[in-house]
């Protein structure tokens, strides 16, 4: 584990809109990408993962505009993921803003794209991203196309291989958590994390603040993403923010989809009843993390001030 562990939140995107689903299906739209972003820099979040989750589908990458706006407001590292098949592709995303690429899908149908981009581009700005499912016997396979094919590969040893090409740095999610808010696979990333000589970040499951410290103590990641924990606590029908005080509108704006609004009225994860999402903010995690003496950023936001005056109507 690295000395400074890194808080950084994932946005799933679709068109301008982030969304959420459950187990990479199930799809609701929270709001703009942009507005979640600003308030996750605005708190203090190390770093932010932009996901478009259509982009395997499509075969291409289409957070070009999003990338650049963001690259222009926001002063934390960014990391792309999604669509992402050439070095001309990773050459765009970087030119458009980026500073790292998470590269999966082509990545396992044409491992030596790993090796040239980070010749071209350094390790530093190589992610291997993997999905992975728990099969029978406990081993791990890695899943490609956001979650929608498996592809009979050991993720545990597809993440040494890639390591030995020159990927900088894992990005581990469970396909089976993953919006479930049942905790990460712990297992799944210790048995990365202690096998690989480069950052590892947890991702997938998070759904309390213990989580987080869970998969950094047993885990021994060394970043954790999460998404539903952060999403569904700055998405809350209280106080303004963006919004005016009509008491049915959501900070975000009216564009949420009702089935989230269902969501935060029950605070249930509608897959499996029983589990709650206790959410949390970024400085509420940063804070339980030095509590637990693990080493964070500082949690004062500069920006703290420049927060609270948007949408002011003064």
């Amino acid at each position: 584990m690295s000395l400074s562990v890194r808080v950084i939140p994932r946005l799933d995107i679709k068109g301008p809109n982030l969304i959420k689903g459950l187990s990479f299906d199930g799809y609701r739209a929270l709001g703009t990408a942009e507005q979640f972003a600003r308030i996750y820099y605005e708190e203090g979040a190390d770093e932010l993962i932009y996901q478009d989750v259509v982009a395997s589908l499509y075969q291409r990458n289409s957070l070009t505009d999003i990338i650049r706006k963001t690259a222009t407001e926001i002063f934390i590292p960014l990391t792309v993921a999604g669509g992402i098949r050439s070095i001309d592709d990773i050459r765009g995303i970087l030119r458009s803003g980026a500073d790292k690429v998470a590269i999966n899908t082509a990545a396992i149908a044409n491992p030596d794209l790993i090796k040239t981009a980070a010749h071209t581009f350094g390790s530093q700005c190589i992610v291997l991203s993997i999905e992975a499912k728990r099969r029978e016997g406990g081993w791990y396979e890695a899943w490609v196309d956001y979650g929608r094919q498996p592809t009979g590969v050991d993720a545990i040893e597809w993440a040494q291989r890639a390591v030995d090409l020159g990927a900088g740095e894992i990005l581990v999610t469970s396909v089976d958590r993953e919006g479930m808010g049942t905790g990460y696979d712990i297992e799944l990333t210790r048995q990365i994390a202690t096998k690989v000589p480069v950052p590892v970040i947890a991702c997938g499951g998070a759904g309390k603040a213990e989580h987080v410290t869970q998969v950094i103590e047993v885990g021994m990641a060394d970043a954790v993403s999460a998404a539903s924990l952060f999403h569904y606590n700055y998405l809350q029908p209280v106080d303004t923010l963006f919004m005016s005080s009509d008491s049915d509108a959501l900070r975000m704006g009216k564009q949420v989809d009702e089935g989230n609004v269902d969501y935060l009225h029950d605070k249930l994860c509608g897959a499996i009843p029983w589990t709650m999402i206790e959410s949390a903010s970024i400085p509420e995690i940063k804070k339980r993390l030095l509590d637990h003496d693990i080493d964070c950023r500082s949690i004062d936001s500069p920006g703290m001030s420049d927060l609270a005056s948007v949408g002011d109507p003064s």
